[in-house]
């Protein structure tokens, strides 16, 4: 049984695999819009999420499947003090595949560790977001055409982002890839992640609390929320959430190839007067989140034995 943790659980290859089915479920939705007839993901969702869960409730109904599950812990059992565990066994008999999301890091694993279905990991705590990194890559190498040889910014709150540590994760494999880190003292990226994985493996990055200075030099800017939740005290929170707001007088600086992406939702750190600028690209980039799910639910239920998927892209059941 198969199934994703984090974006490094496929190689290159089979990321690149993955994300030539999700263009071709982009390029011919119909060809895959009944390949999941009579198959049920499970959306376990213990803290809230609009695109997540929705984009892959869409995801399964593109592929003809069905869909069941719960939007919040106090509408599950855990409210009565179910484990992960526990629920994870029950769910096996109800559906064929399964995404969790769980404020705990670790959660997704356990309930992998004893699931009899595909789990997928939809966001745990400040750990990972896998799906979103899917989806990032497939924003970037549709609309950039490559992966790699990319000098990439990452803006705001960089020590909670789960978001920004799995795509730090999984760019680094490509060659030629520099990170630009841009955020304030509090927010800066953990300094596990600097010495394990950036330093480790001499990627080139460089950090700055200036988003101006910089704009100039990038061909990606990632923006990110500072999330509320995972602060202990509002004070802390509202000190912070106003720290980068992007803005046209901002986006003057960049180039005119240079795309703005966010994994959503935002609050007000990009400026809706940016929306009609072609080189923000983070509505698309939420829809490109359906296809990539797509994908991941024909790799996962396929290496399960659930369905068939023949090579080139097609599949059946």
């Amino acid at each position: 049984m198969r199934h994703l943790m984090s974006p490094l659980d496929l190689s290159v290859e089979e990321l690149q695999d993955l994300l030539n089915l999700a263009q071709a479920i982009e390029k011919d939705p119909e060809r895959y819009a009944h390949i999941c007839a009579g198959k049920k993901l499970a959306t376990l969702f213990y803290e809230p999420s609009t695109r997540t869960r929705l984009s892959f409730e869409a995801a399964m109904l593109n592929l003809g499947g069905n869909i069941l599950g719960f939007s919040s812990a106090d509408s599950s059992s855990a409210a009565k003090g179910e484990s992960v565990s526990d629920t994870i066994r029950v769910i096996s008999c109800y559906a064929d595949i399964c995404a969790i999301r769980h404020p705990k890091e670790g959660a997704a694993i356990v309930a992998s560790q004893k699931a009899r279905i595909p789990v997928i990991n939809a966001g745990d705590g400040g750990h990972q977001h896998p799906t979103q990194t899917l989806t990032d890559l497939l924003t970037i190498y549709s609309l950039k055409g490559r992966l790699g040889h990319l000098k990439i910014g990452l803006c705001g709150d960089l020590k909670f982002g789960r978001t920004v540590h799995s795509l730090i994760h999984a760019l680094i494999r490509y060659p030629g890839i520099s990170f630009v880190m841009i955020s304030p003292e509090e927010l800066k990226i953990p300094s596990n992640l600097k010495e394990d994985v950036l330093n480790e493996r001499a990627i080139p990055y460089l950090e700055t609390d200036r988003l101006e200075e910089v704009m100039p030099d990038l061909d990606i800017l990632y923006m990110t929320r500072v999330q509320k939740e995972r602060f202990f005290n509002e004070e802390d929170y509202l000190r912070m959430k106003d720290f980068y707001i992007l803005d046209k007088k901002k986006m003057e600086l960049a180039r005119e190839d240079m795309l703005v992406m966010h994994p959503l939702p935002r609050v007000n750190e990009i400026s809706v007067e940016l929306d009609d600028d072609p080189r923000a690209v983070y509505f698309q980039q939420a829809q490109y989140g359906v296809f990539v799910r797509e994908a991941l639910i024909l790799t996962l239920l396929a290496d399960a034995g659930k369905i068939t998927l023949p090579e080139k892209g097609g599949a059946s059941c």
